[in-house]
This record gives C-alpha cells, sequence and structure tokens, in this order.
C-alpha cells in the first residue's frame, strides 16, 4: 500500500506577510512510459491534501499510516474526487484506507466486469496501458478486489501494525 504515482500542485496566494499559505496538492494514479511515470486515465480521479490541514509535501511517505478527515468521496466535473481535509491527532481508528494496486502486484483487474470488487469498494483512478495498471481505491477491512490472479481481501497486518495489505485468499 502506497500513494500513487502521480503528483501534481496549485500553489496557495500569498497571505499579509508576503508567505505563501493554502497549497493543495493532487494525488492520482500513473503507469511507466517511456521510462518516466505517466497519467494514463481510464478512470480519472484524484485525492486531495492541502497544507493547511497537515499535509506535508516534502515528505509525503510520512502520511502513510496517519489518519486523516475527509469528505465523503464524490464525482465532480466528470472526476472522481475525495479530500483529506487534515490529519487526526492519533489514537482514531480510520473507516476506510486509500489503497493503491499495481497490475505487477496483484495481477490484472477486471474494471467493468460483474463481481470484480466488493460493493464497498470505490475506485478513485485507474491508469492503463500496455497491459500495466494502477488503480487507487478507498477500501474497509473485509474488502476485496477479484483480479486475474485470484481475489485480494485488504486484512489488518500483523507486521505493519495498523497498516493493512491486500493479501490473496487461495481458493475464494
Amino acid at each position: 500500500m502506497d500513494f500513487g504515482s502521480v503528483w501534481r500542485h496549485r500553489l496557495g496566494k500569498h497571505d499579509v506577510g508576503g508567505h505563501l499559505s493554502r497549497a493543495v496538492y493532487y494525488n492520482t494514479t500513473g503507469i511507466v512510459v517511456d521510462r518516466k511515470v505517466r497519467q494514463r486515465p481510464q478512470i480519472c480521479g484524484y485525492a486531495r491534501f492541502d497544507t493547511i490541514g497537515g499535509f506535508d509535501p516534502n515528505h509525503p511517505s510520512r502520511m502513510i499510516g496517519r489518519v486523516f478527515e475527509s469528505a465523503e468521496p464524490c464525482v465532480w466535473m466528470g472526476y472522481n474526487k475525495l479530500l483529506f481535509r487534515r490529519i487526526l491527532n492519533g489514537g482514531e481508528c480510520p473507516d476506510c484506507f486509500l489503497v493503491v494496486a499495481k497490475s505487477e502486484l496483484v495481477g490484472q483487474l477486471p474494471v467493468g466486469n460483474e463481481d470484480w470488487r466488493s460493493r464497498g469498494t470505490w475506485l478513485l483512478s485507474l491508469s492503463e496501458s500496455v497491459g500495466q495498471q494502477e488503480a487507487m481505491f478507498l477500501m474497509s477491512i473485509g474488502d476485496w478486489l477479484r483480479t486475474s490472479l485470484g481475489n485480494f481481501v485488504l486484512e489488518p497486518s500483523a507486521i505493519d501494525g495498523p497498516l493493512p495489505r491486500l493479501v490473496l485468499r487461495a481458493g475464494e
């Protein structure tokens, strides 16, 4: 589980003291094309993080495992959107997790086929080209994906503490 591959930003405005404030960062899926990570959207969507809410663009990996207050996922102007409002202080148990699935790790996602994901799984973004896929989901523990390799279930990790893992379930 990690953040998607493509980051964009919109810088904020200068405040009264001349400091830049309220920068916004957008994360979406991407795949490698000609040795560079590119967005090849099949399903367009973005996770939005605001610096005013505690997001640190200089250290995005430090955001992994953190619990955010977020808005309800929505579709706006044809794009799937998920706003992460602010980082919570700690001790909160998350309702959902932002999960990135790459085809080289979980197999091909048959997006659009019947019963390829659990009802509670929300597909935020999908990039795809030449057999490569990267998808970003909002999932809860117990939600699942059916891929070319089998069924993957989001389970709590005994190794990484609060970070869940997509686990291949044989025979399901």
